[in-house]
């Protein structure tokens, strides 16, 4: 049997919600393992071996987790970096001589795809990269760094991207052909709640509280909401952590003292995320950067039509399915205008865009994809 090694630097451990992108890699991964035998290279706290369902996942051991968090531009991350590079590569290279895997995918570009490579010229392993917009958007600004990503992604197999607009970006960096690869998981409820087809609505939402997911610019918005807007509301709740979390903080609870249904919570976990997308009747995606991001598909399979801005691919998806609300730029005033007309508007005519958009992002059609084209090699 074809045997697959996935190289990626987040895959869920025990901290529910915090392990971003790694949290739709567990479903590709055990996706794929129903037609090849899969295993998994991990972060964790230390160097074990572990098996899910039908993959194997060996964890090499970093200083800091998640990996996501730790940024080159800060110099206190430095030696975390170091060290992250030096030991993963040493860990992940010693087992994969054991278990002599006959191809590599790559989760992401950098670091994933730099050791890949590297593997590659010590053991004569293809592999492939999957590129994120935090390796091309950020990573790709610094000189020496967009040389070591546009080396990686040359010498890869093949090239995917989890957005169109980013595919091109890849491209535009490599000079090589790169294809959308969806990033989805398996997520909705079985017994969905029927969504409110008047006002009140549930408003929801969950991801980062960083600058680039917008968290500030949702919060900023709501100050711009008149007592007509907030009695269409039942709740707005805010799920998440990070950098801004200070900041977040302190304007719910301004909010709260003014008595508007504004409510925080932390990191969430799968389940948990199903049953606020399964609560909420609007998903609020405020982002300054994007692709096309994970809770996007998981607001389509859960049934909920999203408010988001017009970033990355999701005015595309927004036009293509009508599956959802637009701002018309990035300020909160503007995005405070797309809240009040989803309040306003007919609710109805959003559903059926939602259900075309949940058939297409399926993990299944991600693996079929990966699948051809590994046959192909």
């Amino acid at each position: 049997m074809l045997h697959v090694g996935i190289i990626t630097t987040s895959f869920p451990l025990d901290n529910p919600g915090q392990e971003a992108a790694g949290s739709f890699v567990r479903d590709f991964a055990e996706g794929l393992g129903k037609n090849v035998k899969v295993t998994v290279y991990a972060p964790g706290k230390s160097n074990r071996n572990e098996s899910s369902n039908n993959i194997s996942i060996n964890r090499y051991a970093v200083p800091h987790l998640p990996l996501s968090t730790l940024r080159i531009s800060n110099p206190l991350n430095w030696l975390y970096i170091a060290i992250t590079m030096r030991n993963g590569y040493r860990r992940i290279s010693s087992q994969i001589k054991i278990d002599k895997p006959d191809h590599l995918l790559a989760l992401w570009v950098i670091p994933s795809g730099f050791w890949a490579r590297r593997i590659k010229r010590k053991f004569g392993i293809n592999y492939s990269v999957w590129a994120l917009g935090s390796d091309i958007w950020a990573l790709s600004r610094i000189p020496l760094v967009k040389t070591v990503l546009k080396n990686i992604l040359l010498d890869a197999d093949h090239c995917y991207a989890d957005g169109i607009g980013l595919a091109r970006d890849v491209q535009k960096i490599s000079g090589r052909k790169c294809d959308f690869l969806a990033s989805s998981r398996n997520f909705g409820k079985t017994n969905k709640r029927s969504k409110n087809q008047s006002p009140p609505y549930n408003l929801a939402f969950l991801g980062r509280w960083h600058i680039n997911k917008g968290v500030d610019i949702l919060i900023k918005s709501l100050d711009f909401l008149t007592e007509a807007d907030w009695k269409l509301i039942n709740e707005i709740r805010i799920f998440g952590n990070g950098p801004l979390y200070n900041e977040i903080e302190k304007k719910i609870e301004k909010l709260q003292i003014l008595n508007h249904p504004v409510t925080k919570g932390g990191y969430i976990g799968k389940q948990d995320a199903e049953n606020l997308l399964d609560w909420a009747d609007y998903l609020l995606i405020p982002s300054r950067i994007e692709s096309i991001p994970v809770v996007f598909s998981d607001s389509m399979k859960s049934g909920t039509p999203v408010i988001t801005t017009p970033v990355g691919d999701l005015p595309s998806l927004i036009d293509k399915y009508h599956c959802g609300l637009l701002s018309k730029d990035l300020t909160p005033r503007s995005y405070c205008i797309a809240i009040r007309k989803a309040l306003t508007d007919d609710f109805y005519g959003l559903e059926a865009g939602v259900r075309q958009a949940a058939t297409e992002f399926k993990v299944e059609n991600s693996v079929l994809t990966f699948m051809n084209q590994l046959n192909k090699a």
